[in-house]
């Protein structure tokens, strides 16, 4: 492969290097790739199918291309992220917002799992995404109530795990449920980690993984986020916690089949393939969107200003999931958010590049998966009149990038291991 040449990098050809490696970071976390590499032995009954994530109907598509015998069941996905399977059932419902489509495939999903005998094989696809997907109710509450403290965390900057923690505590499914109603059945499940730290139970709120947080746990972050939620909600969660009487147990099995740092990794054996020096930075980073992206343009001033903590030509990899706070009532997604904050800090250096995207394509509630910029970027959007860091302030970095045509649009990649974000200084 050409040695990379800093000398001769247009504006346009640090863009496509970026890209590149984006794509090299989402080939490498392709359920097609990682699913076949760890599925169980055949049972000497059935083996019902059954999951919920945006990767969900590509991981129930590479199940069946390997699976030796009969199989059946349901798996539901976000709008648009659905598969052609022939034996597994795909459902597209909402997200971040639940649906009454996910309600009923959750429903849906119990009743398959529920009277199966210990011969019988149950095999959970569970990947970002799956909270909102995979809704039931607690009782005692209602869907509507689900979505109000949905969106009111959603709009809080609450962490991933502190949202996390309240849906199991609203569900009849999430935090172990669902393995629970399994009974005697066996129970292998595939984990695609969206959340920092690779956490199984954390990740679509472990349907089938036992859950150690309690009631007063999820109130607690309502509270820290000053979230006042539904009447219903609050007496569910001021309720003394119920011990589950649990059924005859089959084996449990476990295993995180794609990650973050696998993408990263990915990402820097394609940058060194070119003669780039890489540096990953983390694959577990969160805070503030904005914060993030200034904290990363202060190390790329660092290399690029001092060569430290090694020298240009560098590409500086993270991953991770940052939060926003909406304050604005602009349009932007936190990888939006982080990039602009990052190009708001080496807008006078030129030659840095930087593109921050999420695996799943989709950047919040937007049809992009994240931006990019270039050396150029600043200057254009001044000619533009436009003002990054009022368009920051409001929440409005989509519109800035879209301005300027620097949008990274993948469509749905049918993955999801979280955020990606590289910056390229020479």
């Amino acid at each position: 492969m050409t040695a990379f040449n800093p000398a001769s990098l247009s504006p346009a050809a640090g863009r496509q290097c970026l890209r590149g490696l984006f794509d090299a970071a989402l080939q490498a976390v392709d359920p097609l790739q990682s699913v076949p590499r760890h599925l169980p032995p055949r049972p000497r009954g059935r083996t019902v199918v059954v999951g919920a994530g945006k990767a969900a109907a590509r991981m129930a598509l590479a199940l069946e291309q390997s699976w030796d015998g009969p199989l059946s069941g349901l798996v539901v996905t976000r709008y648009g992220h659905g598969e052609p399977c022939r034996h597994i059932e795909v459902v597209e419902a909402g997200h971040p917002m639940p649906d009454d489509a996910g309600l009923q495939a959750a429903q849906r999903i119990r009743a398959m799992v529920e009277g199966l005998g210990a011969d019988d094989l149950v095999i959970a696809l569970v990947s970002g995404g799956g909270s909102a997907l995979l809704t039931a109710p607690a009782a005692g509450i209602t869907l509507e109530d689900k979505r109000a403290v949905t969106s009111a965390l959603l709009r809080s900057g609450a962490a991933i795990g502190e949202m996390n923690c309240v849906r199991r505590h609203l569900s009849s499914i999430k935090g172990g449920k669902l393995g629970d109603a399994c009974g005697a059945a066996s129970v292998w499940t595939l984990v695609l980690s969206d959340v920092p730290g690779d956490d199984p139970r954390t990740v679509a709120s472990g349907p089938t993984l036992a859950d150690d947080s309690t009631p007063a746990d999820a109130l607690a972050v309502l509270q820290r986020h000053g979230i006042t939620p539904p009447a219903s909600v609050l007496r569910l969660l001021q309720a003394a916690p119920v011990v589950r009487a649990r059924q005859a147990l089959g084996s449990r099995e476990c295993r995180v089949i794609a990650t973050a740092q696998g993408a990263l990794e990915a990402a820097a054996a394609a940058a060194q393939a070119q003669g780039l020096r890489t540096l990953i930075l983390g694959n577990a980073l969160e805070g503030e969107a904005r914060h993030v992206g200034m904290v990363h343009a202060g190390l790329a001033r660092q290399v690029a200003l001092h060569g430290q903590p090694a020298p240009a030509p560098l590409v500086l990899l993270s991953g991770g999931e940052t939060t926003v706070t909406v304050t604005g009532q602009g349009r932007g997604g936190r990888n939006a958010e982080f990039l602009l904050g990052a190009q708001i800090g080496v807008a006078d250096l030129g030659r840095v590049w930087g593109l921050a995207a999420d695996t799943d394509g989709i950047d919040g509630s937007e049809s992009n998966a994240g931006a990019v910029f270039g050396p150029d970027s600043w200057a254009r959007g001044q000619a533009l009149g436009l003002s990054a860091r009022e368009m920051l302030g409001r929440n409005d970095a989509y519109s800035w990038f879209e301005a300027l045509g620097d949008l990274v649009e993948t469509g749905p990649t049918r993955t999801n291991v979280n955020d990606f974000r590289a910056l390229l200084i020479v």
